[in-house]
């Protein structure tokens, strides 16, 4: 037994330890053009970074000794891309044995093997939204992370000290899971039922805990502790950011409803494609929305949106943002943002804002990245051509100034170097884009069903 702790407390130190020395960069980056997001486009302008973060910003700056310069003349630097909506370096993606799994984390499952984060900053993608999968109606906690791909540690991943996030979902997605198991909800108005029921017994599980605190009875028994449920009120107090997967207009609304009876305000919809049905519904209610540029009708719920959608959000005083989805599209958001200027009249910093600070906003990091400010974490994206033209090459990312990607210089198979001779196995690594979405993967497809029956 003595032995088991001596292990356990070594595994725990030696994680603490690994996660402490997450590399940080020195670098300069002379003669760009700095596409800043919040302060305009800089010309010919030098951006130090010291210590993992933009220490200054301006023209002529000199590197301290020791400190790499890089010649960025002609080229673009942006704010490292944030993918709101993501699944790549997941081991899994749904708990669906519950219609409420909000007692699981997605931090659990970090996989720093996965081939698509190396993928991820070949576009330029710097931080991801990890999130559960839709498959139940109130889902497990998402985890934000930085792609500092190269170390073993899962750790290393999380984005230090952000805020909590959770996933729940509307529509088929559940509703489709709860019909395949003879559980609710089986219908629309089910999932309604279910959303009522799971606050209303977290507010009584939270006023026992309040009466028990309250009491000064020494010998009084606590109640019974779950973290399903401690969860669902730290959701009613405000310390947890729920991200909805949603579709449909009036699913939108009804959620809206819901939140407001239970005095929720934190929200961002996910996907969203009939949000602009409702945009000055979400605006005035505060809810934010992370849409696909233009993609849609993949399935029946999904029928009626409009690639203008992300323009009608954000004309609206939406705070919007273009998501993925994928562990394929992930590395073109950059052209998804480039689309809304087609489907739109979105300026060059607004359609930026739908890859960088918005969703830096939606997961409550935009004190850290989204823009390039002084003081600000140094994960940057460096460009030949503009970032919205179709032309547009990434070809330098860094994460906390540190360069994760090269185009010119890595070698050309880029996974991470796998020991055959060491004690424990490692993930194989794979690129399944069926396991870098969040569609139930126990729903057979449409188009399974159609190949079937030729």
């Amino acid at each position: 037994m003595k032995k088991n702790i001596f292990v356990l407390t070594i595994m725990l130190f030696t994680g603490f330890v690994a996660n402490a020395q997450v590399k940080k960069g020195d670098v300069l980056i002379k003669n760009a053009t700095v596409l800043t997001v919040t302060k305009g486009t800089l010309t010919n302008t030098d951006v130090l970074v010291s210590g993992g973060k933009i220490s200054r910003i301006g023209k002529g700056l000199n590197a301290p000794n020791g400190v790499q310069e890089i010649d960025a003349t002609g080229k673009f630097l942006m704010p490292g891309i944030i993918d709101a909506h993501s699944h790549i370096a997941l081991s899994a993606v749904n708990e669906g044995t519950s219609q409420v799994t909000s007692e699981v984390q997605m931090g659990d499952v970090i996989d720093p093997f996965d081939v698509s984060i190396y993928r991820a900053l070949a576009g330029g993608v710097t931080s991801t939204h990890a999130l559960h999968g839709s498959a139940n109606v109130i889902g497990g906690e998402s985890e934000t992370l930085k792609l500092r791909y190269g170390s073993t540690n899962p750790e290393d991943l999380k984005f230090e000290n952000a805020p909590r996030t959770i996933k729940f979902a509307l529509g088929e997605n559940p509703t489709r899971g709860g019909r395949s198991r003879g559980i609710q909800p089986s219908s629309r108005m089910g999932v309604e039922a279910m959303l009522r029921n799971s606050f209303t017994d977290a507010q009584a599980y939270r006023a026992k805990w309040n009466a028990y605190k309250a009491d000064k009875n020494p010998r009084k028994i606590a109640p019974e502790y779950d973290l399903r449920m401690e969860t669902l009120v730290d959701i009613l107090e405000g310390r947890v950011l729920v991200h909805c997967h949603s579709y449909r207009a009036d699913e939108i609304y009804m959620l809206m409803k819901v939140f407001a009876d239970f005095g929720i305000t934190k929200l961002t919809y996910q996907h969203a494609n009939e949000a602009y049905k409702v945009a000055p519904e979400l605006a005035e209610f505060g809810a934010m929305a992370s849409v696909f540029a233009d993609w849609w009708a993949y399935k029946l719920e999904v029928y009626y949106s409009t690639a203008y959608n992300a323009t009608i959000l954000t004309r609206n005083g939406v705070t919007t943002s273009i998501n993925s989805d994928s562990g394929e599209l992930i590395r073109h958001l950059f052209h998804e943002a480039a689309k809304t200027q087609k489907y739109g009249d979105l300026t060059d910093e607004e359609a930026l804002s739908l890859i960088t600070l918005n969703p830096a906003k939606q997961l409550g990091i935009e004190n850290r990245v989204g823009s390039i400010e002084v003081g600000k974490d140094a994960d940057l994206a460096l460009f030949e051509g503009h970032p919205l033209s179709v032309y547009a090459i990434p070809v330098m990312t860094f994460v906390d100034g540190v360069k994760y990607f090269d185009r010119a210089n890595d070698i050309k198979d880029q996974r991470i170097y796998v020991n055959p001779e060491q004690a424990v196995e490692n993930v194989t690594i794979f690129n399944r884009e069926d396991q870098h979405r969040c569609m139930d993967t126990e729903v057979v497809s449409f188009e399974a069903l159609f190949s079937n029956n030729k």
